[in-house]
């Protein structure tokens, strides 16, 4: 059985920073696509952005410019850079990734918050 481990929310001022992570909790596995949702309160879930297992990258309009998604295939990690951060990129953000196990799974989410 595998999970996916997320980190890296939490609190920010707007303006501010963070970086996201993403990793299986075991070895073995080969993270394949990934993207990057996130919902706030009352919104539906949105797609930020999406990395390829060769690097191609798409983002949601909403965050072209300011987030930055990566991944680092020798340690199995997928990144996801915000920078710029404004009160609207509020909510809970959770990887979805493709494993080689020819499945997709979620991250338990992380919260983020862009408050003054």
């Amino acid at each position: 059985q595998v999970s996916l481990e997320e980190s890296g929310g939490g609190l920010v001022q707007p303006g501010g920073s963070l970086r996201l992570s993403c990793t299986p909790s075991r070895s073995g596995f080969t993270i394949l696509n990934t993207a990057w949702y996130r919902q706030a309160p009352g919104n539906q879930r949105e797609r930020v952005a999406l990395i390829t297992r060769s690097g191609s990258t798409d983002y949601g309009d909403s965050v072209k410019g300011r987030f930055t998604i990566s991944r680092d295939n020798a340690k199995n990690v997928v990144y996801l850079q915000m920078d710029s951060l404004k009160p609207e990129d509020t909510g809970v953000y959770s990887c979805n990734v493709a494993l080689n196990t020819g499945s997709f799974y979620w991250g338990q989410g992380t919260q983020v918050t862009v408050s003054s």
